[in-house]
């Protein structure tokens, strides 16, 4: 049965105590705009209420998950900090526009019914940031994953920095978040990315409702003592690291090198940087 909520960055379809949320933009390539960090802490907090909802599917529409950030959308929201005169009152700002941000991405971390993300096609920045909330994730064999934020000059600030190293290894995180590279599906899963593989968009859409069913037909307050055991540990570690980011960028994002990264994707060229 189909959500009758007016979800403008989402679909929702809840089926045998399985709720499948899909990305649908309105942005390029399910991009994150104003709509998506709105609605996704309200949808979030509905299925982790909703007593017939078990287990979440996290998937994107047509043929990529997510581009991430929309910066075309958000660039009003960026605009005053990265201005001349980004004192106190625009960084404060900024500071709390980062604070709701991360909390949209956690409210899929700290919902008690487990989310199994299915990605296809790109996904990019604030998409990984998206599927570092999950527990667990599986690519189709065309994904492709980049923590892109260095190569538009910003700190990844919404989870990636904060959970990815207890996914995959601080290793590995640094050299995707130092270097903005592009991986493969095959890389993500030799470096844990993701948990498994499959042909396509169809067969790993198929395998994540596959397990989030095994995980519905478990006992559901033991499934959810099993995800708040295995966040205790690790939730003020996480939210740790994301209020030091959020300050961190408030003082140190404005610069003229994420001015002309901005810049250069409006214009659609490459950025050229200078550490200013």
């Amino acid at each position: 049965m189909s959500d009758l909520s007016p979800w403008k960055a989402f679909t929702v379809e809840r089926k045998d105590h399985v709720a499948q949320v899909t990305l649908i933009g309105p942005g390029k390539g399910n991009a994150m705009g104003p709509d998506f960090w709105a609605e996704l802490p309200v949808l979030f907090g509905e299925l982790d209420a909703d007593p017939e909802v078990r287990a979440v599917v996290l998937a994107g529409s047509g043929r990529n998950f997510s581009y991430g950030l929309d910066l075309v959308a958000m660039g009003g929201s960026l605009g005053a900090v990265v201005s001349g005169k980004a004192l106190a009152k625009p960084r404060t700002d900024f500071h709390a526009m980062i604070k709701n941000m991360q909390a949209a991405i956690t409210a899929v971390a700290d919902c008690r019914k487990p989310v199994v993300a299915a990605v296809q096609g790109w996904c990019i920045g604030g998409a990984v940031d998206l599927i570092s909330a999950a527990d667990i994730r599986y690519a189709s064999a065309d994904a492709k994953f980049s923590v892109r934020e260095v190569k538009v000059g910003m700190v990844a600030d919404v989870g990636t920095l904060a959970r990815l190293p207890l996914i995959i290894g601080d290793g590995h995180v640094r050299e995707l978040a130092l270097t903005g590279k592009d991986i493969d599906a095959a890389r993500a899963e030799k470096i844990g990315l993701v948990n498994d593989v499959h042909d396509d968009a169809d067969a790993v859409l198929a395998a994540a409702h596959a397990t989030a069913a095994e995980i519905a037909a478990n006992p559901p307050l033991v499934v959810q003592g099993i995800k708040d055991v295995l966040d205790h540990t690790r939730s003020p570690q996480v939210d740790d690291s994301l209020r030091y980011v959020a300050a961190w960028n408030a003082a140190f994002l404005p610069s003229e090198d994420l001015t002309e990264a901005i810049t250069a994707v409006f214009e659609k060229r490459p950025p050229q940087f200078k550490g200013e």
